[in-house]
């Protein structure tokens, strides 16, 4: 069969859907035919309803899937409401968002059946089953409406990662993604995390496994790795295939879990490969000896879920459980090994009080990772988080479904003075961490915060759209006076620390 993919991407940063990538794969082994269409700005112009419709009468596909995030929900409907109109083939919805809120979108109409969960087993039964004109109601992953009510079939066991075929490369304008992304490419070396943070789906995924399956965490076997012979041939597959790689990032939830695992790749990825690479580790799974590993084998960046310096938030608001010492000795493990640390942060969470984030603020300056990266809380559902923040009576439902990222605004209504509090932090966090970061050019960066906190509404509105430029003037100032700082760097959300990207130069 003919099937084509949709990954709606847009207004937010380009991305590389491992999902479909793997899923691909699958039916390709399998014999039948993808066609793939990535959605997103970064690669061309959206298309409008008519020619949406004009491709897709061209590509005359059998079955239509979207993969879908739920930041991306929205558009992914409207271009749904357009197909149904035009086609009369199958429309399949799968990713994250139709794992946890497949009932509501069955519910839309707009789509006949949704995966749920890691699907490549489900997808592959569902497509031979259409081929062979058989009866999918019973497929284990699918979801469809029966008698006018959603019915939501249990899952099946997770699939060994080692048993699928070589992600399909081939569907994307990989090139193009790659030049994009500055020469940085994804790498995914496990899938699955032991934390239950509030504001992650891994709870929901858990449950709903352990429930249609009837079985304990350990025998779900949810955190799985491929073979370190299967990322070392990937990647020496994609350095004969592809031009202008600089970096790896292994965009596994955590990488460093397994230390045995870390050594065994370490060892393997200095014989393959000159060019270093980024990881996401954790504060309770990283110190001196995963360090030298990664290190050893050239690893630039070691990034870490902090989220929030106020202790208290990240125990009762988001189920993190560290201490900011440990977070401290944690960055202490990367620094000494000459590599650079990254943290993300998360601002807008509910329960947080002015005080709170001006914690984070604090604790950054305190620790001085080597880059931070903050975004604003978004209440997924089905998470732990959403619950809090509509018994609080946070949300906002017309902008957290107008939203299609999680960078540019929160979607939790405050009260018109710790919105207003939030959007100055947001926009120019940098310039707050500098403040309290004890360099010699905080004084500066203390005037200009307390200049920024004491504006109103409109004289906020007025100064927002030059805080970038006016960043960056500073900030080549301070270079040419070799003065420690962070700016805004590679992106609006980012801050880095002056010893690296002067050194970059």
């Amino acid at each position: 069969m003919k099937i084509l993919f949709f990954y709606p991407n847009s207004g937010s940063q380009l991305g590389f859907n491992y999902g479909v990538a793997y899923l691909a794969a699958v039916l390709k082994e399998a014999g039948h035919e993808v066609v793939f269409r990535q959605l997103c700005e970064d690669l061309g112009p959206l298309p409008g309803k008519e020619e949406l419709i004009a491709y897709v009468r061209e590509v005359a596909p059998q079955i239509i899937g979207f993969s879908v995030v739920t930041n991306q929900w929205r558009y992914a409907a409207e271009l749904a409401g357009w197909l149904r109109e035009a086609v009369d083939v199958p429309l399949v919805c799968g990713g994250i968002h139709a794992t946890v809120a497949a009932a509501e979108i069955l519910g839309t109409g707009l789509f006949d059946y949704v995966l749920v969960g890691e699907c490549e087993e489900a997808l592959l039964e569902f497509v031979d089953k259409l081929a062979a004109k058989e009866d999918v109601k019973e497929i284990r992953n699918l979801g469809m409406m029966v008698d006018s009510k959603p019915r939501l079939n249990p899952v099946r066991p997770l699939p060994d990662l080692r048993s699928l075929p070589f992600k399909a490369y081939d569907i994307f304008d990989f090139q193009r993604i790659i030049d994009a992304k500055h020469g940085w490419v994804g790498l995914m070396a496990s899938r699955g995390c032991p934390f239950q943070c509030s504001y992650c789906f891994n709870h929901f995924m858990v449950g709903k496994y352990r429930s249609d399956l009837g079985c304990t965490f350990q025998e779900l076997n949810y955190i799985r790795h491929h073979s370190v012979a299967q990322l070392i041939d990937e990647i020496a597959f994609l350095e004969k295939n592809y031009r202008n790689i600089t970096m790896y990032i292994l965009d596994d939830d955590l990488f460093t879990f397994d230390t045995d695992f870390v050594a065994e790749f370490c060892a393997a990825y200095k014989k393959v490969t000159s060019l270093p690479f980024v990881v996401n580790g954790h504060v309770g799974f990283f110190d001196d000896r995963r360090a030298r590993l990664l290190a050893d084998a050239g690893c630039r960046i070691v990034k870490f879920g902090v989220e929030s310096g106020s202790p208290k938030i990240r125990s009762t608001v988001m189920n993190r459980h560290m201490s900011n010492d440990k977070i401290v000795e944690a960055l202490g493990h990367v620094h000494r090994y000459g590599m650079h640390s990254s943290v993300f942060i998360m601002i807008g969470l509910p329960y947080e009080e002015r005080e709170d984030v001006l914690d984070t603020v604090r604790f950054l300056g305190r620790a001085q990772p080597g880059r931070f990266r903050w975004t604003y809380f978004f209440p997924f559902p089905g998470t732990e988080s959403q619950r809090l923040s509509i018994e609080g009576g946070y949300v906002n439902p017309e902008k957290a479904e107008s939203l299609m990222n999680f960078t540019d605004e929160s979607p939790l209504d405050f009260g018109a003075e710790h919105n207003l509090f939030l959007e100055k932090i947001g926009r120019i966090m940098p310039w707050f961490v500098n403040a309290h970061a004890g360099f010699e050019a905080s004084p500066l960066f203390r005037e200009k915060s307390e200049e920024l906190l004491a504006m109103g509404r409109e004289e906020w509105d007025k100064a927002f759209p030059r805080l970038l430029d006016e960043d960056k003037r500073i900030s080549l100032q301070l270079q040419d006076r070799n003065l420690r700082h962070y700016a805004v760097k590679y992106n609006p959300f980012m801050g880095v620390i002056s010893d690296y990207f002067m050194n970059e130069k």
